[in-house]
């Protein structure tokens, strides 16, 4: 931004200021609105720093961010993490901007290594021969197609509890609730348990998903602090001190997207934060059922204030969209009513074909599959990562790949999509306003299936990595 588009940009807001209608910071908004309206402000440029328009107007910094805030609101402006505030122009928005997307919208010629979905495998065998066994069943079909019990009828609420078994956790039945995916489970769970204004604390590199959604419901993110393993339990103590928390989500196995997974010295430390403060746990297993040899969960551990969000999606089928809650019984009819209010119940089709797989142990052969053709393709493309820095877990389908200074992430993967191959970058996954550590997430998940696909992909990553060095 240059000092003559700065001084015409605070000439148009003191004008507005001065003769505008309503309080300040809308004052402030409109007169914004009119300029870029009007084309004196021009997409792409750069609104002034909060300090330095504040003191140059005469009102707090308080006043320029509800400005600011109201002009994102509606759409006319973009703030980016760490860079400042710029007037929207096609190709700005921030990854998270358009809200969470589970595909891309690029055209096919792109090799997309950004998104972590189940590898291809039986599921659609499977899937025909079961339908075909249940056309054959026109009672039970005619029980499909009618409304059910909004948690889910009992064979499909004991099909989840078992599937959410380990170990030592052993969940009843009678605490599931059955819901059309993994998302839709978050959604309940903030819809039922917490209300807009409230705080939800949270790794501050964290599920995309879960930003998208409170975003939409009003709930407030606040970002933890992490280390190798996850969230750090005095980051989160220090938070809850010195804010109004009434919840944590988080990812303790095969967290999204640094791959770490909690000791259970970490778990407990983490259930007694919680305890200490009353926070509830939401807490997510989308990837844990890959890792079979992980801890106990945090519900178990804080069983009486944790749900735990489970689904089918990563390891099973992600179209079936099949998902349960395993929850406090005190908290089913609160999770059972954001079931009404969003879908009046999940899919009985869609968990008829679920439970049958659990049952008929379906769902663990495509589990071990699906995890046998992770670390086959994590091993092919290995190699090609040598000498760069990055962490995952073994049974992760994705590697956090470092940036070397003095390149962003941005720059990488700008560069990549040059080249048609997409990547994730650690802006997606962050929670408020700090400083983006520079890494990438690139996933072995591509469905084509062509090895020689995935191999060419992660050398051009490792190449324009190792290239800016």
């Amino acid at each position: 931004m240059t000092v003559k588009t700065s001084i015409a940009m605070v000439s148009i807001m003191r004008d507005g200021l001065a003769n505008g209608l309503g309080v300040k910071y809308k004052r402030l908004a409109d007169a914004i609105e009119k300029g870029i309206a009007e084309r004196l402000i021009e997409p792409g440029c750069k609104l002034p720093p909060h300090r330095l328009l504040a003191d140059s107007l005469g009102v707090t910094i308080g006043t320029i961010s509800r400005a600011y805030g109201e002009l994102e609101r509606v759409g006319l402006v973009v703030a980016r993490v760490g860079d400042g505030t710029y007037v929207r122009q096609r190709g700005m928005e921030r990854p998270r901007d358009g809200g969470f997307r589970n595909v891309s919208d690029e055209p096919r010629a792109f090799f997309d290594m950004s998104r972590n979905q189940p590898i291809p495998g039986q599921e659609a065998l499977f899937l025909s021969q079961s339908l075909q066994a249940l056309s054959l069943e026109p009672e039970a079909l005619q029980h499909l197609s009618s409304y059910t019990v909004d948690v889910g009828l009992p064979r499909y609420r004991a099909a989840g509890a078992h599937w959410l078994r380990h170990k030592a956790f052993a969940p009843n039945a009678e605490q599931i609730v059955c819901v059309n995916g993994g998302q839709h489970g978050l959604l309940c769970a903030l819809i039922g348990l917490l209300k807009a204004g409230d705080t939800l604390v949270t790794e501050h590199l964290t599920y995309p998903g879960l930003i998208s959604v409170a975003r939409q419901l009003g709930i407030k993110l606040i970002g933890v602090g992490m280390d190798d393993e996850g969230l750090m339990p005095d980051a989160l103590d220090e938070v809850c001190r010195n804010h109004r928390v009434s919840a944590l989500y988080c990812t303790p196995t095969i967290q999204n997207p640094t791959a770490a997974v909690m000791s259970v010295v970490r778990r407990e430390a983490i259930a007694e934060v919680c305890r200490q403060h009353n926070l509830l746990i939401f807490e997510d297993e989308a990837h844990a059922v890959l890792a079979q040899q992980r801890p106990l969960p945090l519900s178990h551990f804080a069983p009486e204030r944790s749900v735990l969000i489970g689904s089918l999606s990563k390891a099973v089928s992600a179209g079936l969209r099949v998902g349960y809650l395993h929850a406090p019984q005190p908290l089913i009819g609160r999770l059972s009513a954001a079931v009404r209010g969003t879908c009046w119940m999940a899919s009985p089709l869609s968990l008829e074909v679920a439970s049958l797989w659990i049952e008929n142990g379906i769902a663990e052969q495509l589990l071990g599959q699906q995890i046998a053709e992770i670390g086959r393709r994590k091993a092919l493309v290995s190699g090609v990562l040598e000498g760069l820095a990055y962490k995952t877990h073994p049974h992760s389908p994705h590697f956090w790949v470092e940036v070397p200074e003095p390149w962003r992430a941005s720059q990488i993967a700008e560069e990549l999509k040059a080249n048609n191959y997409l990547i994730a970058t650690a802006e997606a996954f962050a929670v408020g306003h700090g400083a983006v550590p520079q890494f990438i997430r690139a996933s072995v998940c591509n469905s084509v299936g062509d090895d020689r696909l995935l191999l060419q992909g992660f050398d051009a990553l490792a190449r324009a990595l190792t290239n800016t060095v």
